[in-house]
Order: structure tokens, then C-alpha cells, then sequence
């Protein structure tokens, strides 16, 4: 009855989920275009460049003129004891420029611009690092409908031995005790296979929730090979390229040159910036009385005799040192990354090589000639059942190996900074 109940749950399920128009399954190209469409971690990421991009026009603008509007001469006590407060006042508009020396202007807008260059560099970063998460959880999609075939084929292989054993035991060929051991066993794959089901839909939940996808899971599926290749270029090809791709070795490289331009500004800053005034008044000049319409002008410096910026100089000659530094760290981090990834993926494949050579086909062969034993009394039952769980140990670590070798495979391309490994 429990077995008829389970049947009818799953299919009064499916015929709920008929009305849902099937999706295609999505290759690793198509979820990686779309985790770069919607994924709104990488999209805040983006606005980052933005703000400096920004930034950069704040860096190039012009000091804005100076205006200022005087009034003097108002009279303050009568006049032939006339009270004409205003009869002698004059105006005098005028305008201040600051005027920029040594290229500070321009300076400003290299940093800046360096500035924009290093937050695309992080954008790439953020993206290599989140490619890794996602490539993970594709791979482990992947793995998780392999380890569902499998516990699906062995399901279907141990009931086809049931319906075997069965007609066995009517004929007298087989104790009771013995068929009632075999149908217990039926426990472990239905185990298995429950089991396999949760992990795959847990993998869809994962990818889903990095795609910002609100697919149901019963829509949503990706395909791709799911197996390892044998052939690995020299460790030197990966650490070149990796030497060359890396955003945050680039990263490392462009903060050093944002150091130097930022020292560079701050000698430019230590220097001295006249103000240039001009001035109208409407007043007669002491050189010609009927001259009423006057100009007037002048040139304000800055005696930089205390102030002279050097700590801003001082700092940003020490920041130098310190980004040079950080970009030999960021070297070294580099090789690290791309030999941990290497000799992983070797250990992988050395691994996989004699499972796909000898040991799936010998542990299906003992299992094919212990069953056919078995069934003509030349072995135990106890010899079987160790002989299908060998079986079954060995396929699923075969299968757990390949989606180890596909991590590693995926952690060597975060290492280059590219995709180096399919």
C-alpha cells in the first residue's frame, strides 16, 4: 500500500506540473550571460566605476572666479547741515580668479582616472571570484543529476534482480529468509535515490538564487559534459597567462602608478597659486579729478613659507613603497593560486585515470559474475550483496572524482583569471 501511495503522490504531481511549459537546458555560456545580466551583487559592483568615472569630472573642473561688490564713501554726519548719507558713495564690483600652477589641474584628473581604472580592475575581480561561486554550483547541478542517474539505474537494476529473485522462490529455488533480505536491501537504493533528488533540487536552489532567477526548480536545468580530460598544459603556459589576466594583479600594478601621480600632485600642491583681482569703481581719481570711471587690479601670492605640503609628500612617497609592495605580494599570490590549482587538478586526473580504465568495468564485472553465481548457488548471498555495494561505492566515487576534477578544473580558472579548463 505505502509503495501504491507513493505512486499516486507522484503522479497527481505530475499532472500538476504539466501546465508548466518545459525550459531548455541552459549550457554553461548561457547561465554565465545571465548571472552577468542579473546578478545584483556585480551590477551594485558596476556602479563603482560609475561613481568614479564621476569623480573624474569633479578632478578636471576649473576654480570657479571670485565676486565681490563693495560700497564706500556713504557720509555719515551732515553736510552743511544737509543729511545726504549716500551723495559721496561709490561702487566697486570686482572679480578674483585663483590661478593653478604646475599642472595640478591635469594631475587631478590622471589620479582620477587611475582611480577608474583600478575600480574596473576590482569589477573584474569581483566577477572572476563570483564566476568561481557560480561555476561551483553549476558543477555541482551537474553532479547531483549524476548521482541521480545512478541511484535510478541501480534502483531499476536491484528491482529487476527482485522480480528474478521472486520467480526463484515460487519455484522452490530460493529460501524465504533469503528473498525477504534482498527485498530490505530495496531500502538503501530507494535511500539513494530519495537522497540524490534533495541534492539536486538543493543545486538548483543555489545556481537560481546567484542568477536571481525565480524559476520554479521543476523548470529550471543546465547540461554540459560531465567528465574530465586527460591532457593539462605545463604549469609555466597557466602562470604566464595567469600573470597576464589577473585583475587583481593588474589591480596591484595600476595602484603603484596611481601612487607615483598622486606624489606627483602633491609637489604640485606644495606650490604657490597667485590670485589675480580685477576692479570698476565710479569715483574721481586723485591723478585726474574728472576721471570718475576707474579700473584697478592685482596680484595676491601666498608666501608658502611654513606650509609647503610636505607631509602630503612625505605620505604619498611612502604610499609608493607600500603599493610596490603590495604588488610583489600580489605576484606571489598569483604563482600560489595557479600551482595549488595545478597539482590539484593533477591529482584529480591521476585518480580518475584508473577508475576509468579498470576499476568501473571490473567492479560491474564482479557484480554481472557474483549475481549469475549467485542465482546457480555457486555463492553466498552475503557474496552478493557485498558485491553490489562494491558496485555501487565505485560508480558513485567515480562520479563524486569527476565533480571533484571540475571544481579544481573551475579553481584553476579563477587562479589564471580566464577560463583555461573546461
Amino acid at each position: 500500500m505505502r509503495i501504491t501511495g507513493l505512486k499516486r503522490i507522484a503522479t497527481i504531481a505530475g499532472l500538476l506540473t504539466l501546465h508548466l511549459p518545459a525550459q531548455d537546458a541552459l549550457s554553461w555560456e548561457q547561465v554565465r550571460q545571465r548571472f552577468e545580466a542579473a546578478n545584483p551583487t556585480l551590477k551594485a559592483a558596476q556602479l563603482n566605476v560609475d561613481e568614479s568615472r564621476a569623480e573624474e569630472i569633479t578632478a578636471y573642473l576649473r576654480p570657479n572666479p571670485d565676486f565681490s561688490f563693495t560700497a564706500d564713501g556713504t557720509q555719515i554726519a551732515p553736510h552743511d547741515g544737509i543729511f545726504r548719507p549716500f551723495a559721496g558713495t561709490f561702487l566697486v564690483p570686482s572679480v578674483s580668479y585663483l590661478h593653478e600652477r604646475r599642472h595640478k589641474r591635469e594631475l587631478r584628473l590622471e589620479v582620477a582616472r587611475e582611480g577608474t581604472a583600478i575600480a574596473q580592475s576590482q569589477l573584474a575581480d569581483q566577477e572572476r571570484t563570483l564566476l568561481f561561486t557560480l561555476r561551483n554550483a553549476f558543477v555541482g547541478v551537474l553532479q547531483a543529476k549524476a548521482v541521480l542517474e545512478n541511484a535510478k539505474q541501480n534502483l531499476s537494476y536491484w528491482d529487476h534482480e527482485l522480480e528474478t529473485n521472486r520467480l526463484r522462490f515460487k519455484a522452490g529455488d530460493l529460501a524465504e529468509v533469503d528473498l525477504d533480505r534482498l527485498e530490505l536491501q530495496r531500502v538503501q537504493f530507494e535511500s539513494d535515490y530519495e537522497t540524490a533528488l534533495v541534492n539536486l533540487r538543493t543545486a538548483k536552489i543555489q545556481m537560481l538564487e546567484l542568477l536571481n532567477d525565480r524559476t520554479p526548480i521543476e523548470r529550471f536545468d543546465v547540461s554540459g559534459p560531465f567528465d574530465f580530460a586527460e591532457d593539462l598544459k605545463p604549469l609555466e603556459e597557466y602562470r604566464q597567462q595567469a600573470m597576464a589576466a589577473r585583475p587583481d594583479l593588474r589591480e596591484a600594478v595600476q595602484s603603484v602608478t596611481q601612487a607615483k601621480s598622486a606624489y606627483q600632485l602633491a609637489v604640485a600642491n606644495g606650490s604657490t597659486d597667485p590670485t589675480f583681482s580685477v576692479w570698476y569703481t565710479h569715483n574721481a581719481s586723485t591723478n585726474n579729478p574728472d576721471a570718475y570711471d576707474t579700473l584697478g587690479g592685482s596680484v595676491s601670492i601666498p608666501l608658502r613659507i611654513f606650509d609647503r605640503n610636505q607631509g602630503e609628500k612625505e605620505r604619498t612617497r611612502i604610499d609608493i613603497g607600500r603599493n610596490e609592495r603590495l604588488r610583489d605580494a600580489a605576484e606571489a599570490q598569483v604563482l600560489d593560486d595557479v600551482d595549488s590549482a595545478y597539482w590539484t587538478v593533477v591529482q584529480a586526473v591521476d585518480l580518475l585515470k584508473p577508475y576509468k580504465g579498470k576499476y568501473l568495468k571490473l567492479a560491474g564485472d564482479v557484480r554481472e559474475k557474483v549475481a549469475f553465481s549467485y542465482q546457480h548457488g555457486g555463492a553466498s548471498l552475503l557474496d552478493y550483496l557485498d558485491a553490489e555495494k562494491s558496485y555501487r561505492d565505485t560508480r558513485l566515487a567515480y562520479i563524486n572524482l569527476i565533480g571533484s576534477y571540475l571544481t579544481a578544473a573551475a579553481q584553476m580558472n579563477q587562479a589564471v583569471g580566464k577560463e583555461v579548463m573546461q
